[in-house]
Parts: C-alpha cells; sequence; structure tokens
C-alpha cells in the first residue's frame, strides 16, 4: 500500500518507535530518496516541507492509526 504523508521534526521519533513494531518493510520516500522507515537518521534527514510517500505491504492497527493522523487527503 501506499500513503501520501506529511511529517514534522517533532513527529520522526514518534514515527520511528512505531514504524519498528511492525514486522514488515516500510519505506518513506521524497523524489527519487528512498530511506527505511524503521530508521530514525534515515527518516529525518528528509525534507519535512514536502509531501512524504511511505509504502508497505502489511497490518498493523497501531500503523495504521498512526498514518490516519498524518495522512494528506487526496
Amino acid at each position: 500500500m501506499v500513503k501520501t504523508v506529511h511529517l514534522t521534526q517533532d513527529q520522526v521519533q514518534h514515527f520511528v518507535n512505531v514504524t519498528s513494531k511492525c514486522d514488515f518493510d516500510i519505506d518513506i520516500c521524497y523524489n527519487r530518496y528512498v530511506v527505511d522507515a524503521k530508521s530514525f537518521l534515515g527518516v529525518y534527514g528528509l525534507d519535512f516541507g514536502k509531501p512524504l510517500t511511505v509504502s508497505y505491504d502489511g497490518y498493523n492497527a497501531e500503523f495504521e492509526a498512526l498514518l490516519k493522523e498524518i495522512a494528506i487527503a487526496c
């Protein structure tokens, strides 16, 4: 699944904590830059002023709830 989200610098630690609990791969990307969403430094290095794309292939209730909070309405 693919979702478009907006993260702030304050939300990065919580985002990484939630994604780290998931037993499936999660990528977050902006343009050509793709990083592991479970990596604090990788996520923190992205441009928070732009929409980010989260790609994943699994289900975790806490992760889905987080995505609903930070999702961008399209």
